[in-house]
């Protein structure tokens, strides 16, 4: 089984062999095309001087040994064959082979000749050496501008060719030791590359099997896969908060749901053994139908809570409503408590009123769960306050009470579902441990904030809501 890792190596010696390819293409084109030209140059200028030599000896050039030991020098020089032909192509002297040379006699074209009389230019010379080659004749007049000989001075296409193969040679040679080297190291790399990913595999199987303690080693030198490992550390300690969360959450569930179902279960059993006497038969349905009461209230809680942290609050809901006139509509459903108690209400809002925008029936529930436990919390002869004001663009909404104050290692949970500050559960019988968890839950479904202070014996919430435009 192929690693994405090799998979990546394997794909960059491809284009590692394909770029080297078209480089080594490119390099030889343009490298020919320099020799070509560079030659072709040299051996125009050794021409040249030939044809200045040969002007010097016009008259002897033919018998002179002189000249042909100048001849001689410039051919092994320019490493090149010279020949000096007639004006009508015919070979007469050879640099290279100053007697008895097997190219005296031979001709050069029609088609050749009449072209370098006319202009100096490039030939094949295949009519005299029998095979094509870089050739570059020249003519050389006399006094009258009339041509009495051609200089032809030419090399073999092998030796141009070896000049531009060596060079080739040494540059696919060592890319071919480039790649057998990235061959050789691609063991290394891969487990060395691959070994932390290896590592993250390994510790989500184990978290896949229920370990979610397990936890990947970070320090890694290439970023990404730092990045990737602290990512993993963290979903590894989203996923055990979340299962730590889901077992608190049954837990609770089950405690909530066994208290009143064993309660009810009691009762019922008396009365239908006998223990219970049928005279007090009314008491105990009474309490029965209290519990039950309580079951319905848990579970409707709950789907509502699961309905807001699903769907959220849609667009169509929200409307434009007077938040301080759900306040006092709130208020009032609780003027009988309040009186029971004594309170003194605090009330601090704009004469105007404040337009906002939400979902009405949602943000007046809101209200009520806070104000209940306003209600219910504060001491006997108390303060209730109640406080609406504008900030930027939102409406901040403060509800607060007189009374003993929550711990502060409390408040990082007191939006937690079924969490209650009274830890043995038995002081509030009505209660489900839902309520501020809705609360929190409808505030986020709006998008907005939620927070609690307690401090010097008083305990304030506060939610914002945007205000409507």
């Amino acid at each position: 089984m192929r690693t994405t890792f090799r998979r990546q190596v394997t794909l960059v010696l491809c284009l590692l062999m394909i770029a080297s390819l078209l480089i080594g293409v490119s390099f030889g084109v343009l490298f020919d095309r320099f020799v070509d030209t560079e030659k072709n140059r040299s051996m125009n200028s050794t021409a040249s001087a030939v044809s200045n030599i040969v002007t010097a000896y016009s008259d002897t050039y033919l018998t002179d040994w002189d000249f042909r030991t100048n001849l001689s020098v410039a051919a092994n020089a320019s490493q090149s064959d010279i020949l000096i032909c007639s004006s009508s192509g015919e070979v007469q002297i050879c640099a290279r082979e100053l007697q008895n040379c097997r190219h005296i006699g031979k001709r050069l074209s029609d088609a050749e000749v009449a072209a370098v009389l006319q202009k100096n230019t490039n030939i094949s010379a295949a009519a005299i050496y029998g095979e094509e080659r870089v050739a570059v004749a020249q003519t050389v007049r006399n006094a009258k501008n009339e041509p009495f000989c051609i200089v032809l001075v030419s090399v073999q296409e092998s030796a141009i060719s070896k000049m531009t193969g060596a060079p080739l040679r040494i540059f696919f040679m060592t890319a071919l030791l480039v790649m057998a080297f990235v061959l050789l190291m691609t063991p290394f790399l891969t487990r060395r590359e691959s070994k932390p990913i290896q590592i993250m595999a390994a510790a989500a199987r184990q978290i896949a099997h229920g370990n979610l303690d397990v936890r990947v080693p970070t320090g890694n030198r290439v970023e990404e896969i730092e990045e990737l490992a602290i990512a993993f550390n963290n979903m590894a300690a989203a996923v055990q908060n979340s299962e730590t969360v889901r077992k608190e959450f049954v837990a609770n569930v089950s405690h909530e749901l066994k208290t009143p179902m064993t309660t009810i279960a009691g009762y019922l059993d008396g009365m239908l053994d006998g223990t219970i006497p049928k005279e007090k038969h009314k008491d105990y349905m009474e309490m029965v139908a209290s519990e039950a009461r309580r079951l319905s209230r848990l579970v409707r809680s709950m789907l509502d809570a699961s309905r807001l942290r699903d769907q959220g609050i849609l667009p169509e809901q929200r409307k434009n409503f007077d938040i301080c006139e759900a306040v006092g509509q709130a208020l009032l459903s609780f003027e009988q408590r309040i009186n029971r108690k004594e309170l003194d209400v605090e009330i601090d809002m704009p004469e105007m009123g404040l337009n906002v925008n939400g979902e009405p029936e949602s943000l007046t529930q809101v209200l009520y769960n806070l104000l209940d436990n306003a209600v219910k919390f504060v001491d006997h002869g108390g303060t209730l306050s109640i406080r609406v004001k504008k900030q930027a663009e939102r409406a901040a909404v403060t509800v607060g009470n007189t009374g003993p104050t929550i711990a502060q290692e409390e408040l990082p949970l007191i939006f937690d579902r079924f969490h209650k500050t009274d830890k043995s559960r038995s002081s509030d019988r009505d209660g489900v441990g839902l309520g501020l968890y809705i609360v929190k839950t409808t505030i986020m479904a709006h998008g907005e904030d939620i927070y609690v202070t307690s401090r010097d014996n008083k305990t304030e919430f506060t939610f914002t809501v945007t205000l409507s435009k």
